[in-house]
């Protein structure tokens, strides 16, 4: 298996969608057997397809998901009812891809292969609906074949992977409004005005029926328990962070499109499949040497701003940031989000990633907050953690990207 993904590392992100279209023609079109959920978003994506499919799960259907990036395995990123596709049936479907690639044409990258073979998959395991989660942007993305998706969300706009999909939130929304189809419901949250005016004009065009989404409200919350009432819906909130109110709605929201169109699903589904969905590495607490710490997948300004807002929210005496981050984020924007006089601010390499270095990330950091109690790079992740929580009175948080995130699930499978 990871042979044939190595293989096709090398291609990079190649963007377009006429490679794809090929590949699914020769294995015989197994998209167009799957109804789909699409949904893009500059954040906010995963957390909407995890409570999607488990709403669709709860209400009795066979809901295949697929996501980016994994965190630890390959396998993550395929599932059907929560439970990630088996190393051999992954291996096989690969297979099977590949051996539709013909020997003279330019070749596929790794994300179209392994989202081909999702599709490959669904159909097999004859899915009844499949959550595909766009990649990058949407419109050139190797998820965007379908020309009839049940519903299409875009959970939310901002500034990332600016280098592909341009340098400003129009450019960016122009992309994101890609995933909108002629005729076909379109469910949005909360966008800055540029997006907006993109979004609204592309579905006019299309004759396609907007949802604008507003955040559901807390009903109460305090410490452990969390509820949140959507439209008159009263429901328990397990995935933490007031980012979750907009999220949470944004799937009613789909939910009650699709059961308008005859899928059957109860209030009972909707309220258990919110409270049992999970998210890894969003906001998420873990025990690391007996000692707590949060962490998140933040690695954009918006995403920053929803965690020092959550962080904010704790009341606790003293932060400990544990961050790597690749070279191509928003480092300046990401560190103002953050950073607060006091904070200490610990700095490490991402393993078999493009990083920033850590000692550049040290000198901006300083410059942005020159009040920073303590910062400090470290050349692994495990030296930083074991160091931030020798301070029994401050809080460890690891953020900054998920493949850091990814690399210290590995460490703790070893540990």
């Amino acid at each position: 298996m990871e042979k044939i993904l190595q293989k096709y590392q090398q291609f990079g992100i190649n963007l377009g969608l006429e490679r794809i279209k090929n590949l699914l023609e020769r294995l015989g079109n197994p998209h167009l057997n799957v109804p789909i959920i699409h949904v893009a978003g500059t954040n906010g994506k995963g957390s909407v397809c995890a409570y999607l499919s488990s709403i669709l799960s709860q209400a009795g259907y066979r809901v295949g998901r697929y996501i980016s990036p994994h965190l630890v395995d390959w396998t993550e990123r395929l599932s059907i009812n929560q439970q990630p596709i088996a190393q051999a049936d992954f291996l096989q479907v690969l297979q099977q891809v590949e051996n539709a690639i013909l020997p003279d044409e330019v070749p596929p990258t790794l994300f179209e292969i392994v989202t081909v073979a999702a599709w490959v998959y669904f159909a097999q395991q004859k899915v009844d609906i499949a959550v595909m989660e766009v990649g990058l942007g949407g419109r050139l993305d190797a998820t965007n074949v379908c020309d009839h998706p049940l519903v299409s969300v875009i959970t939310s706009i901002g500034l990332d992977h600016q280098e592909y999909l341009g340098s400003t939130i129009a450019e960016i929304a122009f992309e994101k409004a890609g995933i909108i189809k002629p005729n076909c419901p379109v469910v949005v949250g909360i966008l800055p005005p540029d997006a907006q005016q993109v979004i609204q004009q592309r579905a006019t065009e299309l004759n396609a029926p907007v949802t604008w989404v507003k955040p559901a409200v807390w009903v109460k919350q305090n410490g452990k328990q969390q509820t949140a009432n959507y439209q008159g819906l009263e429901y328990p909130l397990t995935l933490l962070g007031n980012i979750q109110l907009i999220n949470s709605a944004i799937a009613i929201a789909t939910i009650q499109i699709i059961r308008q169109k005859g899928w059957q699903i109860s209030e009972n589904a909707l309220i258990q499949g919110i409270e049992k969905a999970q998210w890894p590495g969003r906001l998420q607490w873990i025990t690391w040497k007996q000692h707590r710490l949060l962490i998140d997948g933040a690695h954009n300004p918006a995403a920053a701003t929803a965690l020092r807002q959550y962080v904010d929210s704790l009341e606790v005496s003293s932060i400990c940031w544990v961050m790597g981050m690749l070279s191509t984020k928003d480092h300046t924007d990401i560190f103002k989000a953050l950073l607060r006089p006091g904070d200490q601010l610990y700095l490490v390499p991402i393993p078999n990633h493009p990083y920033a270095d850590p000692q550049q990330l040290a000198t901006l950091a300083k410059s942005l907050c020159p009040d920073l109690k303590h910062y400090q790079t470290y050349p692994t992740l495990i030296l930083a953690l074991d160091t931030a929580i020798q301070d029994e009175n401050t809080l460890p948080i690891l953020c900054g990207s998920l493949y850091l995130l990814g690399h210290f699930f590995q460490l703790i499978q070893k540990t």
